[in-house]
């Protein structure tokens, strides 16, 4: 007759099998020894879900030469996609600081969703090929991390920091302003402890293109780790993932940007005064591809702040939000080919993963 052991049974029956050769857990005796050496946790770093927490470790103990074979070797066994890309982005975050710059080694975070959306979009045979190539490209970014940043790894959060989930929004909010890395560290993990994945996202949409440093890395890191989020699980791997993001968007000179008016931080604040002037029915425009038009002539000879307020002032005519963003996307594509290189891609990058969020957004003023 089948039975089902509980705890106890299972403790009983353990204890009286280590003096009769195991009794009905005998195979144990088969399985390698495990030292006190392997099953200790590093306390020094962040902890993940523990259903994830063996196969990220896997990511970053098995050496490069062999990673691909073993993680292969998983997957006939049954280790699935979804395991695969979660544990692909949290090896990034938990080893890969966002320093001395959000960019170079730190696109092994980056491109984690570029992968997916290439797996998605290939035949099926071949649709672990980009996921293949980001976890060896995990690997490289690792090594640099090893010597450009003395081994990085994110570490615990301050618990006795952490606000309670009722303070925990405008503690963010308060930390981003004040450029307060720690804070915000301690802050967006109370957030992402009491609030839904939409209410947190919002704060990012806010901040995370608020500067024009890391070319704007900061805002695709907040759009594709949403997107990633989304397919690996918010509640199971959004803190660590948010933490980094937080940490990135931190990312700054020698001098705090809210105690200064640095050239990079200028548009944005600009921005937000210009904001208040769109009409409040502003959505209800029509589309009017002359508008855009005369918008991406801005775009070619105006400086920023007439730019953004050539978008004020169409808005305000009644020309639909859509032909603002057809502008954009047109001369971010035109740029690229004007001039072909990484900082002008970056035009074209980073205008995708601001309309994600501008489309993602339901706060009024951020999505203007």
């Amino acid at each position: 007759m089948a039975t089902h052991a509980n705890r106890r049974q299972f403790l009983r029956t353990a204890t009286i099998g280590g003096f009769v050769g195991l009794s009905d857990l005998g195979f144990l005796g088969r399985l390698p020894p495990v030292s006190a050496e392997e099953a200790r946790l590093d306390g020094k770093v962040v902890q993940l879900h523990p259903e994830i927490e063996p196969l990220v470790r896997l990511l970053e103990e098995t050496p490069r030469d062999r990673l691909l074979e073993e993680v292969a070797a998983r997957i006939r066994k049954g280790l699935s996609y979804r395991e695969v890309l979660a544990a692909l982005l949290l090896a990034g975050v938990r080893n890969v600081e966002p320093r001395p710059s959000v960019g170079f080694k730190f696109h092994a975070v980056l491109v984690v969703n570029s992968a997916h959306l290439a797996s998605l979009a290939s035949p099926d045979a071949e649709r672990w090929l980009p996921i293949f190539w980001a976890i060896d490209n995990f690997k490289d970014a690792q090594a640099k991390n090893l010597v450009e940043c003395k081994g990085w790894r994110m570490s615990p959060v301050k618990e006795s920091a952490v606000p309670p989930g009722h303070k925990a929004r405008q503690a963010l909010i308060d930390a981003l302003e004040a450029w307060d890395p720690e804070a915000a560290d301690a802050a967006v993990a109370g957030l992402v402890r009491s609030a839904g994945a939409d209410e947190v996202s919002e704060v990012f949409w806010r901040y995370a293109p608020r500067d024009f440093r890391a070319i704007g890395h900061k805002i695709i890191f907040a759009s594709n780790a949403r997107r990633t989020l989304g397919d690996i699980g918010w509640h199971e791997h959004a803190e660590p993932i948010l933490r980094s993001l937080t940490y990135a968007m931190m990312q700054a000179g020698k001098e705090n940007p809210a105690k200064a008016d640095d050239p990079a931080d200028r548009p944005g604040r600009k921005n937000r005064e210009l904001a208040k002037e769109i009409r409040a029915d502003w959505r209800d425009g029509k589309p009017d591809p002359a508008a855009a038009t005369e918008l991406l002539a801005a775009f070619r000879q105006a400086s920023a702040e007439d730019a953004s307020k050539t978008v004020v002032t169409l808005l305000n005519k009644g020309v639909a939000v859509q032909s603002m963003w057809d502008a954009v996307l047109a001369g971010a594509g035109e740029l690229l080919m004007r001039r072909p290189g990484i900082v002008s891609l970056h035009s074209v990058t980073t205008s995708n993963a601001i309309r994600y969020a501008f489309e993602a957004s339901a706060d009024d003023m951020t999505r203007k």
